[in-house]
């Protein structure tokens, strides 16, 4: 029986609690943050606190830098891959400083999310003051050492997503349909970024196909929170209510249907720009590809998309169609 303060859950709680990246609660009562209710197991000290509020699991996101360089060929050359691996250690600490500065604004909605409630700001681990300090200096040094890694360019490109994902945690999360473009546009800028450090042009089908998956990862988060809180979604974040099931499971078909054959049409496009033997292995890594993207909407489809970086470490048939999507890709680039 529902006793007024409990979220609505999904049916399998524990799943969902686990794929949040947090333990499942002796109980599931939300709490006001007092010190009398449900204190997090563990509690860590400050370093391992700011080290986490920092969620190393999701700097794999910034993975995406390396999609272009890679794709082009680039990476095999000392200059080319030390650039793209600097641009992905500035989108580490600009992303890094990002979630800094969310949690701390998040840090009272937080406390009454059965999950997130354990994040170190949240649970009193980190100080609020720690927590803006830190990612003041993490956000000066990716702005501030971006132009020395490759110009210009790449400097607007992490400035703009840092400007993104500021205006993003202060007011645009709680817009609907707006806060699916912030989410979105935050992936396409890391894969745009990682082409700018190291000169590589950027094809319309490229930008397809990461826009396109990157909204849908976006709307499978959104999908994961229902499950999750289902008719409490809204006191959490106020967009929540503006997008029921069926709605975001649309937009996530479109959104994969759209990956899909804008990567179809890179691959042919791609390939008809080497010799046969190269078009050969982009054609057939569209296979796994198609597979790979049927298989992520069923795990969104069932609640499992509110950490994509944890859902890509734990599922083993996503790693290897993406490993033989990556090994065609490469044997057509490199031969």
């Amino acid at each position: 029986m529902s006793t007024g303060h409990e979220p609505v859950l999904g049916t399998d709680r524990r799943a969902a609690l686990g794929r949040a990246g947090a333990p499942e609660p002796a109980h599931l009562v939300v709490t006001d943050g007092s010190p009398g209710q449900a204190p997090t197991p563990g509690r860590r000290g400050p370093a391992r606190a700011l080290l986490a509020a920092c969620r190393p699991r999701q700097w794999v996101k910034n993975l995406l830098v390396l999609a272009a360089p890679a794709a082009a060929g680039v990476l095999g050359t000392a200059g080319s891959l030390g650039r793209a691996l600097a641009a992905f250690g500035l989108f580490v600490a600009a992303s890094s400083g990002t979630y800094l500065l969310n949690d701390t604004v998040d840090a009272e909605a937080d406390r009454r999310h059965p999950a997130k409630r354990h994040r170190p700001i949240a649970a009193g681990e980190l100080s609020p003051a720690a927590a803006v300090a830190s990612a003041a200096v993490l956000l000066g040094l990716a702005v501030g050492l971006a132009p020395l890694v490759a110009g210009w360019r790449l400097a607007a490109i992490v400035g703009g997503y840092v400007v993104l994902t500021l205006a993003y945690s202060m007011r645009l999360k709680q817009v609907a349909f707006v806060e699916l473009a912030c989410l979105s546009l935050g992936f396409v800028l890391r894969a745009v970024g990682g082409a700018a450090a190291t000169s590589v042009p950027v094809s319309p089908w490229f930008l397809v196909v990461t826009s396109a998956g990157a909204l849908l990862l976006a709307a499978g988060k959104r999908s994961a929170e229902l499950h999750l809180l289902g008719t409490a979604g809204g006191g959490h974040r106020r967009s929540l209510a503006a997008y029921p099931p069926w709605l975001l499971r649309a937009i996530r078909v479109v959104a994969a249907v759209v990956t899909v054959v804008g990567y179809v049409l890179w691959a042919l496009w791609r390939g008809a720009h080497a010799h046969t033997v190269s078009f050969a292995f982009f054609a057939a890594s569209t296979v796994p590809f198609a597979a790979a993207v049927a298989v992520l909407e069923g795990h969104l489809a069932r609640g499992e998309g509110g950490a994509p970086e944890e859902l890509a470490l734990r599922s083993r048939t996503l790693q290897l169609l993406a490993l033989a999507c990556v090994a065609f890709v490469a044997t057509g680039v490199y031969t």
